[in-house]
């Protein structure tokens, strides 16, 4: 992965973030939650896409599917993170 994958999946990571908050107000951190969730969601996702599950990263450039695919990775993980610990901070309360 190089660093315009990353900078792409880490920005896309923090906008998905952000949607997810908004969509699932109870799963929601607020914004600075939300975009650093989805800021480290993205990285993540980023990573386990392109790296782990073998989805070619393209030219490693500014191609059209190489964007498409940071950015759906990086929204995507970024998305997941955000209601994963809303999960667990949810149940951290009522406990």
């Amino acid at each position: 992965m190089d660093i315009i994958s990353l900078i792409i999946s880490l920005i896309s990571g923090a906008v998905g973030g952000n949607i997810a908050g908004a969509a699932l107000k109870d799963q929601s951190l607020g914004t600075l939650g939300n975009s650093i969730a989805g800021i480290l969601g993205g990285g993540i996702g980023g990573v386990i896409l392109q790296s782990l599950l073998g989805v070619p990263a393209g030219g490693g450039g500014l191609d059209l599917g190489t964007l498409i695919g940071n950015i759906a990775s990086g929204g995507v993980g970024g998305g997941i993170l955000l209601v994963i610990i809303g999960l667990i901070k949810g149940a951290m309360a009522r406990a």
